[in-house]
């Protein structure tokens, strides 16, 4: 059985180390393909095909290159946090003016759409991942400290960090709801842990080790549902 898992950064393993952005081993895929190993007799690989920044525009250009022709039984998706984002650069130049996010929650629930119909037509299961969540206050910080505080005027002119970042996984949730896909909610899982900053790294979006490892465990316990005949629950 082979499980692709598609996303973004978060898919790739990024976390805030040391004051740097870094690729680190210790990323979802990773953790989830041991958990198979150990717990599973048969054979399961499962690839990482997440990379930094890309959002769902990317995804789907790149869908045929690294899923389709990879012929999977199942893929992971999980991609929105770089769609909600905004050009921040051009925030602190103007932070009066009107700014859009870089993928239109529109556009972003189309192309989830697109990628869901063309893996379903090549046999494919897809398995939406919601958003985890985020920590405002350091991603705050983190974009303030290298674009300047410029930008709060404009935050907290438009609801705040987490009011675009959960309005995409809100859309996200209804499009499982409607179309009844298959999917995993990370969010609520890390947030029922208790206090869900302690799996955020110092950015405030990227998870720590600690994050990936515990988002790992919820995608396998609910991987071995859907595998052996139940379905994930419905976020």
């Amino acid at each position: 059985m082979k499980i692709i898992c598609f996303g973004d950064s978060i898919t790739r393993g990024v976390s805030f180390v040391k004051g740097r952005l870094r690729i680190i081993k210790d990323n979802y895929p990773t953790f989830l393909e041991k958990l198979f190993s150990v717990n599973i007799s048969e054979d399961i690989i499962v690839l990482n095909k997440g990379v930094f920044n890309d959002n769902s525009h990317l995804l789907l250009k790149r869908l045929e290159k690294d899923v389709l022709s990879e012929k999977p039984n199942y893929v992971l998706l999980n991609v929105g946090g770089n769609d909600c984002n905004f050009n921040w650069q051009e925030v602190a130049d103007s932070p009066n003016s009107n700014h859009e996010p870089i993928v239109s929650v529109q556009q972003y629930m189309e192309n989830i759409k697109q990628m869901v119909t063309k893996m379903k037509q090549s046999n494919i299961t897809p398995i939406l991942i919601t958003l985890p969540p985020l920590d405002p206050v350091r991603y705050y910080k983190f974009i303030a400290d290298k674009y300047g505080t410029t930008i709060s005027h404009w935050i907290s002119c438009c609801g705040g960090i987490e009011h675009w970042h959960s309005l995409y996984n809100l859309q996200l949730n209804k499009l499982i709801e409607q179309f009844n896909l298959p999917n995993i909610d990370v969010r609520t899982a890390l947030k029922k842990e208790g206090n869900a900053t302690d799996f955020i790294s110092d950015d405030g979006i990227h998870l720590n080790a600690d994050g990936y490892r515990k988002m790992s465990e919820v995608i396998f316990e609910e991987m071995l549902r859907f595998i052996e005949g139940e379905k994930p629950r419905i976020s």
